[in-house]
C-alpha cells in the first residue's frame, strides 16, 4: 500500500545519535544519570479526534491539510497513539531553577520527542532567521508518563492544550520567535484535575499538542551537571559529568550555531561567542514580548530556549489594561515573573546558564557578556517602540522619555495596551488631528471601579501597617524605608487610591482625556520633526501609518478569547478554536474576520446585570468586565 504523507516523513534523529540515551523502559519516575534522553512508549488515547490543525506549522514538515486529513491514521500519529514510521520516542532530561530555587532533575514529564524530520535547508524557523540544520524536531505533549513525570500521569487536558496550540501560532504570526504547534487532538479519556489547587477536582479530557521546533534544548538542559546546591541540597542527575556536558555543548553549537563554530577554532572563544549569541537572542525575544504586552508566567530556567524561542506555554497572558506589575500566573504570589520583571529575570537566567557551563566558559568572558545584556535589551526595545510609534526617519535622545511618558499615561489612565497603540496611528503630523484620537483612547481606559481595584496595595497588610505607623512615629526611619522601590510603589498606590476615592466617574473621564491630550501634543511635535527631513510630508505620514499598523497588532490572544474557545470546545464545538486560529494568523489586518464575534458572552454567568455586557464581543475590542475574573495558574 502507498504511504500516506505522515508515513512518508523522513526522520533523521541526530540528537539520539549524538547524545547519551538511557535505554531502560523501567516504569515509574526515577533519577536518570549520565543521559540526555530516555526511551519511552507514548500511551494511546481513547477515541482521539482532531480539534484543529495549523496549516502553516504542518507546512514546515512538508505536510498539507488535505494529505493529513485523508490519512486514516492521522489522528493516532498526531497524538502519539501510533508511532509514525521512523520516529523514536524519547523524553529529554533537564534540570532548572524554578521560582529562583534549583529543582534538581525535572525533565519532560508529559512530553515525548518523536524524532527529527528532514526537510532540507532554507526553511524559516522563526521570522528573520533560518533553521540551519534543515531538520525539525517534533514532539507530542500529553502522551503519557515518562521517567520525569514525578508521580504525575503525563497527560495534558483540553483547556491547557488549546491555550498552548493557539498561542504558539499567534506568537509566530506576531513575528516573535517561538516553538510551533501543528495539531491539537482531544479524546474520550478523562483525568481528574484541580485547576486552582482548591480541593475541587473535575474530570477533563486528555488532549495532545504536536509541537515543532529546530530543537527543544533549553538552559536547564545544561543544569543536569550541576553539583549539590547549597540552598536546596539538590543536585543535577549527571553532576560532575563534564564529559557529557562538553558533548552536549558541541552538539548544540555545531548543529544550531554553525556560524559560531566556523568562526572560532579556540574552544573557550567559541563557547563565549555561543553564550553571547544566546544572550542577544534572549534580549531580543524579551524586548519583543514587552512590545506586545506578553507575559510568560513561568520564566524558570527550564522554560528558556537555547535558541531564543518562546517555549512552554503555561499560565501566559497578554496584558489588557497596561500595568507594569501585571502577573498572569495567579500562583506567583511574590510576583517574581511580573511584566516589568521579565528583562531582569531573563538576565538572571543567563547567569544560571553561565554557571551551568562551568569551565567551558571563562568567568571574565561570561561576566562581560552579562554586563552587556541590559544595554542590548534596551536598544532592541527602543528600536521596536520607535516603530510602534512610527518614528522612522530620526532617532532622537528624547525618544526614550517620550516612550516612558506614554507608558506612564497608559498606567495612570488604565488604558488598554493593544488598542491604544493601534489607535495612535490616527494621530496626524500634518492635519492637526489628535483630539478625536484622545477621545477614542479615553474610551479604552479603565473605569473608576477598575482603577480603585488596580491601586489597592499588594503588600501584606501587617507589613504595610508597620510602614504607615513608622511615618507617624519615626519620620527619619520612614524616609529611609520609603526610598526602597517596593515600598515606594505601595505608597504611590495609596496616593492614587486616595485621589480616586474623592472623584466621580465623569471627573475621571475628564482627567483621562486631559492626560491623553497632553501626551498626544508631545507626540505630534515629535512627528512634525520626522517630516522636517522629507519633501513630502503626506507620503511620510502614509508610510508611518503603514509601519505602525504592521507593528501594532489589532488582535492578540486575550484571556477572554481563549476562554470562549475553551468553553465551546469542552461542549464539543471546536469551531471557535478554528475560527480564533484564523484570526490570530493575521493579527495586523482589519479583515472581515475581525467583524465576527467570539462565541460566549460570559463563561461565569448566564445573565449579566450590566446591559452593555449582553452582546457578543468583537475580538479586537476592549475586554468585557468579566474578563478580569479569569484566572490561570
Amino acid at each position: 500500500m502507498a504511504q500516506t504523507p505522515l508515513e512518508s516523513l523522513k526522520f533523521n534523529n541526530v540528537a539520539l545519535k549524538a547524545l547519551p540515551v538511557d535505554s531502560s523502559l523501567e516504569p515509574g519516575s526515577r533519577i536518570v544519570e549520565a543521559a540526555c534522553f530516555s526511551r519511552v512508549h507514548p500511551q494511546p488515547l481513547l477515541n482521539p479526534s482532531i480539534v484543529a490543525l495549523s496549516e502553516q506549522a504542518l507546512g514546515l514538515l512538508g505536510l498539507n491539510l488535505d494529505g493529513v486529513l485523508k490519512d486514516p491514521h492521522a489522528v493516532e500519529y498526531l497524538s502519539g497513539s501510533r508511532c509514525i514510521p521512523g520516529s523514536e520516542p524519547a523524553a529529554h532530561c533537564y534540570s532548572g531553577h524554578q521560582f529562583g530555587q534549583f529543582g534538581g532533575q525535572l525533565g519532560d514529564g508529559a512530553v515525548c520527542y518523536l524524532g527529527e524530520v528532514e526537510t532540507g535547508h532554507g526553511k524559516a524557523s522563526v521570522p528573520g532567521s533560518m533553521n540551519p540544520c534543515g531538520r525539525w524536531e517534533i514532539q507530542v505533549k500529553g502522551a503519557g508518563p515518562t521517567p520525569y513525570s514525578r508521580g504525575s500521569d503525563g497527560r495534558k487536558v483540553l483547556r491547557s492544550s488549546i491555550r498552548e496550540f493557539l498561542c504558539s501560532e499567534a506568537m509566530f504570526a506576531l513575528g516573535i520567535p517561538t516553538t510551533r504547534a501543528g495539531s491539537l487532538v482531544t479524546s474520550d479519556l478523562f483525568v481528574q484535575r484541580d485547576e486552582f489547587n482548591s480541593g475541587n477536582l473535575k474530570s477533563e479530557r486528555c488532549s495532545v499538542v504536536l509541537r515543532i521546533a529546530p530543537t527543544f534544548i533549553r538552559f536547564g538542559s545544561f543544569e543536569i551537571f550541576l553539583p549539590v546546591d547549597d540552598l536546596t541540597g539538590r543536585q543535577g542527575p549527571s553532576a560532575g559529568r563534564t564529559d557529557i556536558r562538553a558533548q552536549l555543548l558541541d552538539y548544540v553549537i555545531e548543529t544550531f550555531f554553525p556560524d559560531v563554530q566556523g568562526r572560532h577554532s579556540e574552544r573557550h572563544e567559541r563557547n563565549a561567542a555561543f553564550f553571547r549569541e544566546v544572550a542577544v537572542r534572549t534580549a531580543k525575544l524579551c524586548a519583543q514580548w514587552q512590545s506586545v504586552g506578553f507575559c510568560h508566567g513561568v520564566l524558570n530556567t527550564d522554560n528558556m530556549s537555547i535558541l531564543g524561542l518562546t517555549i512552554d506555554y503555561g499560565p501566559f497572558g497578554f496584558m489588557d489594561r497596561f500595568d507594569p506589575e501585571f502577573v498572569c500566573n495567579v500562583s506567583d504570589k511574590r510576583r517574581r515573573y511580573s511584566y516589568e520583571a521579565q528583562p531582569y529575570v531573563c538576565r538572571w537566567n543567563l547567569v544560571r546558564l553561565a554557571e551551568a557551563l562551568g569551565s567551558e566558559i571563562k568567568p571574565a568572558s561570561a561576566g562581560a557578556i552579562l554586563d552587556e545584556f541590559t544595554s542590548i535589551y534596551e536598544d532592541f526595545y527602543l528600536s521596536i517602540m520607535r516603530r510602534k510609534l512610527g518614528l522612522l526617519r530620526k532617532q532622537e535622545a528624547e525618544d526614550e522619555a517620550l516612550v516612558a511618558d506614554l507608558l506612564k499615561t497608559m498606567h495612570i489612565t488604565g488604558a488598554d495596551f493593544t488598542n491604544t497603540f493601534r489607535l495612535l496611528s490616527g494621530v496626524s503630523s500634518t492635519t492637526g488631528e489628535g483630539d478625536s484620537v484622545a477621545e477614542l483612547i479615553r474610551d479604552q481606559c479603565a473605569s473608576l471601579e477598575e482603577l480603585k481595584m488596580a491601586n489597592h496595595p499588594t503588600m501584606e497588610p501587617g507589613e504595610l501597617e508597620s510602614i504607615l505607623f513608622m511615618a507617624e512615629t519615626n519620620p527619619g526611619m520612614f524616609s529611609f524605608v520609603a526610598n526602597k522601590p517596593e515600598v515606594a510603589k505601595q505608597l504611590e498606590k495609596i496616593g492614587r487610591l486616595r485621589e480616586l476615592l474623592t472623584i466621580s466617574e465623569e471627573e475621571l473621564k475628564t482627567k483621562q482625556r486631559e492626560h491623553w491630550e497632553s501626551w498626544i501634543k508631545q507626540y505630534r511635535k515629535r512627528l512634525a520633526r520626522e517630516c522636517d527631513v522629507t519633501a513630502d510630508p503626506d507620503a511620510a505620514d502614509q508610510e508611518r501609518v503603514q509601519c505602525m499598523n504592521s507593528t501594532n497588532p489589532a488582535v492578540v490572544l486575550r484571556n477572554y478569547i481563549a476562554q470562549n474557545a475553551i468553553e465551546a470546545a469542552e461542549r464539543g464545538d471546536f469551531s471557535e478554536v478554528q475560527r480564533v486560529l484564523k484570526i490570530l494568523e493575521s493579527p495586523y489586518s482589519f479583515g472581515m474576520d475581525l467583524e465576527r464575534h467570539s462565541g460566549r458572552i460570559n463563561p461565569k454567568q448566564e445573565v449579566m446585570e450590566n446591559t452593555d455586557e449582553t452582546h457578543q464581543i468583537p475580538y479586537d475590542s476592549k475586554p468585557p468586565a468579566w474578563a478580569t475574573s479569569i484566572f490561570v495558574t
